[in-house]
């Protein structure tokens, strides 16, 4: 048995440091070195990972690029359409992605559920849940599952064995905090267990060209928890995110090597596990019949996907001296910058009164088309004047309250005209080369801020 020792690890970007050092010289973080017990692996040890080929005397040799054949990657299916569209088009073989979200979001459940349906033999690891739990979530979830194994265990080397024998064709693992190794005395969730267990992981997958799924956690601040360094050796990073009181669930992409990082996909949480929703713009438009002030609808792109989503907007008289200033779903920064140009050059003055804004069904958005709505909400609320239900708005407002261009225009004009809008507003930058004369909606040209003044409450 080698002597063991400690070493201390930077819990930001994962630095090793033999003493405890008070800022990071390498991402300049103050107080993130935390002390870990560690162990030198001895020779017999090493010889006991006997699924790693570089065991067998095979030497890595430099290849020229010339040589390396890059024939086409056949993809896992899923039969989750909106995993499939994030991860872009399917799973790679040998990848390794890890899923994070807050407690209780769903990620176990979208992944038991995607591990029951799938066609194809699945290894599902859990070191938090018991196999009793597992298999009353299974129940719930409806599916069969025939080809699904559950393994409860920790131990990376038993895991690796067992996946070994089973030989599966995805594997989950649930979660990456809870693994340990046998070579490290460090506890379970710390930054040395965390980064050996994905490393070993990251070899199996590559070696056995075996895709694994890791389950995260996050921290306080939102962030996977455990050393950044998690972040980087994995193939794609997933956030699951949405409110816990509402049913709408996004699945965003922040790392993929192959694919785009801006599709997202969108589930409905119901008793019986999450739905695929297909179709986001019929939920996230509330069903009213009478119109109300302060209400409009924006046409706005989440990756390659149109999507019409509800801003809504109260202004009234500020009680206190100080004027709240409240947004939900939105850059506040940016609410600030839109209530500036409002004052600036409409005459419109919100500096006497509360604003509070919200993008209905609980999602944040951050496509900068969405501005032209927000606008018109603002002035709606204000002057208690509402908006039309079948007109829409996508265009970003500039300082000098310009309405800018903005991209994939034809796609959202085409989603609303396929929702049944009558009207979209748009900026007069955008429409030219744009065959308007094929969509039955009217699309109406602005460029500036005081245009859609006079043209919706004057």
């Amino acid at each position: 048995m080698a002597k063991s020792r400690t070493i201390f690890f930077c819990s930001n970007c994962g630095a090793s440091s033999p003493k405890w050092i008070g800022k990071c010289p390498h991402c300049n973080e103050w107080n993130t070195y935390q002390e870990e017990l560690i162990q030198k692996e001895t020779a017999a040890e090493e010889k006991r990972r006997s699924w790693s080929t570089s065991q067998k005397g095979e030497a890595s040799k430099a290849v020229p690029i010339q040589k390396i054949h890059s024939g086409k990657t056949h993809r896992l299916v899923t039969p989750d359409g909106e995993l499939n569209r994030v991860l872009g088009g399917g799973v790679v073989p040998g990848s390794l992605v890890l899923i994070g979200g807050q407690p209780g979001i769903g990620k176990s459940t979208l992944m038991l559920q995607v591990a029951l349906q799938l066609n194809a033999r699945v290894l599902y690891v859990s070191g938090e849940e018991s196999e009793e739990q597992i298999k009353m979530r299974a129940d719930r979830l409806s599916a069969d599952g025939s080809d699904c194994f559950v393994l409860t265990e920790t131990n990376t080397s038993k895991i690796l064995q067992q996946a070994q024998e089973i030989q599966p064709q995805l594997m989950v693992v649930d979660s990456i905090q809870t693994m340990s190794t046998p070579f490290l005395d460090s506890a379970p969730g710390g930054i040395a267990q965390v980064r050996e267990c994905a490393a070993e992981l990251l070899r199996f997958a590559k070696e056995t060209n075996i895709p694994i799924f890791l389950i995260g956690h996050i921290n306080k601040d939102g962030d996977i928890a455990g050393p950044k360094l998690l972040e980087h050796i994995v193939d794609c990073v997933l956030q699951f995110e949405g409110d816990r009181h509402h049913s709408y669930r996004i699945l965003r992409t922040l790392k993929n090597r192959f694919g785009s990082t801006d599709e997202l996909g969108i589930y409905e949480m119901q008793s019986t596990g999450l739905r695929e929703v297909s179709n986001p713009s019929e939920l996230l438009l509330s069903q009213k019949d009478e119109e109300l002030s302060g209400c409009a609808i924006a046409a706005t792109m989440e990756g390659m996907r149109p999507m019409l989503i509800e801003t809504q907007a109260l202004v009234s008289k500020a009680v206190f001296g100080t004027p709240q200033r409240t947004a939900t779903g939105f850059d506040m920064r940016r609410l600030s910058m839109l209530l500036a140009v409002l004052e600036k050059r409409c005459g419109y003055y919100f500096s006497i009164n509360d604003v509070f804004l919200n993008i209905a069904g609980g999602i944040r958005v951050e496509d900068p088309a969405i501005d032209l709505a927000i606008v018109a909400s603002l002035i709606s609320s204000l002057t208690d004047v509402s908006i039309p239900n079948n007109i829409c708005f996508a265009g970003e407002v500039g300082l000098s309250g310009e309405i800018r261009s903005v991209g994939r225009i034809e796609q959202r004009i085409a989603e609303a005209d396929r929702l049944g809008f009558k009207a979209i507003y748009i900026s007069k930058y955008n429409v030219k080369g744009i065959p308007v004369d094929k969509y039955q909606i009217r699309v109406q040209t602005i460029g500036r801020v005081e245009e859609l003044r006079h043209a919706l409450f004057l």
